[in-house]
């Protein structure tokens, strides 16, 4: 039986919390973006040997062994990998881009070409790629993921592993990359994505592991297209083709590989769009600035801020923060309060403070960075939850008035474009109060999965609440959307 795709994305997301996810990326990621697929890359080599392509696609590496054999020149088979892969600049899809803005450490591919390196590039990442054995005791600086392209590259065609020849030698020319995957395929969660599991060296290790550890394995996922009867010309054909791939199934379970069937490749992206919002919701973006602080007054209100940032961190959520006037500080406090609490002190696993850059004269360019900056803080997130709002002004004559804060207006509508859950504390009064008669306007269609909790929102304008049941109701609800 395959696995349900929440699961995948479940314990895949937990993963990515914990540091300990990797994709293995096959040659159907590539495909979307381009690239041919090995059938069609060797069509013309099959011809030529006097073959049928459809009947050898089973076993290409042979196929391309034989042609090898018969030229006599590997030269014409690193030349159809730079006509068929030189494209260095072809523009990552967005199942690449996806994979990049997600903490990932590892990636491991068979692929030539560059399309997971140019994604994490574009989204502002350092990659760090492995062609070959000698890169492997090199350190790319400030790297925020290793890309091992364990069948070499196509800067580097004749060094890419690709006849028998190539397969046969492996386990020996390159057996620092099959230790190197051997360690984490033990020590983390694997996706793997476009891979069809016919690679022999991937087959080798994961049989070794599997009987290094006596079937104890870590789990890891897998996702294949459902055999699809209309894509056959006989019935026949299509039954065969589909009790192999669930004999296939059940057999990737002896080495920990959970499948995930999906009718279309589309899905692969809705898939991995849900991966990454469910490890969002792990992160919690806190919008506020206050110089009043009714209804409570600025200490009990203080103790409110601080004392939410505590359970927030105590419930495993991180916090995100412009460290807002006024209540700033407390957001600090209530979370140095949880961790200084425990043994655990990796203080960024918890909190990420963004202090908005204030010395800047321009208005314009204020305004635009302000504006860019709080776009990238957001983004990580997936709860906003809204404190007050209100701030200090000064008019040309010197008139103080107290106003509401527009600065979180803007953070509010960042916040629904990033499809944040919102969460306005009404009780706090000023422009949290009129974000929160939006959500509650509102609140079928931006609640739509989570009718159960509208009691719960209605509680968190309701004035005579004291601000320990209120921290009671804000976690309920946090809790309840992550579930």
């Amino acid at each position: 039986m395959p696995t349900d795709k929440n699961k995948l994305i479940t314990e895949f997301s937990k993963a990515l919390t914990d540091k300990t996810a990797a994709v293995f990326i096959g040659a159907g990621l590539s495909v979307p973006a381009g690239f041919v697929k090995w059938t069609e890359l060797f069509k013309d080599v099959a011809i030529d040997l006097g073959l049928d392509i459809e009947e050898e696609k089973h076993d290409l590496i042979s196929l391309v062994q034989y042609y090898f054999n018969k030229k006599r020149n590997r030269g014409t088979i690193d030349q159809l990998l730079e006509d068929k892969y030189g494209n260095r600049a072809a523009s990552p899809i967005e199942n690449h881009k996806i994979l990049a803005r997600l903490p990932i450490q590892y990636f491991w591919t068979t692929n030539y070409d560059k399309l997971i390196e140019n994604a994490l590039i574009e989204s502002g990442k350092t990659p760090d790629v492995k062609k070959s054995i000698n890169n492997l005791s090199i350190v790319t600086r400030k790297r925020d993921a290793i890309i091992y392209k364990m069948h070499g590259d196509i800067d580097s065609p004749h060094n890419a592993v690709i006849t028998k020849d190539d397969y046969e030698i492996y386990p020996k020319k390159n057996e620092l990359f099959s230790i190197a995957l051997r360690g984490d395929l033990v020590s983390k969660t694997f996706l793997f994505l476009g891979f069809s599991f016919e690679d022999p060296n991937l087959n080798y290790i994961l049989s070794r592991i599997r009987i290094l550890l006596d079937g104890h394995t870590k789990e890891h996922y897998c996702i294949f297209k459902r055999v699809n009867k209309k894509d056959f010309k006989s019935n026949e054909q299509f039954i065969r083709t589909e009790i192999k791939q669930n004999l296939r199934v059940e057999d990737l379970k002896r080495y920990g590989i959970q499948t995930i069937l999906i009718d279309d490749y589309p899905e692969i992206t809705n898939i991995l769009s849900e991966i990454e919002y469910c490890y969002r919701l792990s992160t919690i973006f806190i919008s506020g600035s206050a110089h009043e602080y009714n209804p409570w007054g600025k200490i009990k209100s203080l103790n409110f801020i601080r004392n939410l940032s505590k359970e927030i961190s105590s419930n495993n959520y991180k916090i995100v923060s412009g460290f807002g006037k006024g209540i700033g500080a407390e957001v600090v406090n209530g979370t140095l309060d949880y961790i200084f609490s425990t043994n655990y002190r990796h203080i960024e696993d918890y909190l990420l403070l963004r202090p908005f850059p204030h010395l800047i004269s321009d208005p314009d360019e204020r305004k635009f960075k302000w504006s860019k900056y709080r776009k990238e803080m957001i983004s990580s997130s997936g709860i906003s939850l809204f404190i007050f709002g209100n701030k200090l002004i000064k008019d040309d004559k010197g008139t103080a008035q107290v106003i509401q804060a527009d600065g979180m207006r803007e953070e509010y509508e960042i916040s629904k474009e990033n499809k944040n859950k919102l969460i306005p504390i009404g009780i706090t009064g000023y422009i949290s109060e009129e974000f929160w008669n939006e959500v509650m306007n509102n609140f079928n269609t931006l609640y739509q999965n989570h009718p159960q909790l509208k009691t719960e929102f209605q509680e968190l304008n309701n004035k005579s609440l004291e601000p320990d049941r209120l921290i009671e109701i804000i976690i309920k609800i946090i809790l309840e959307i992550k579930k």
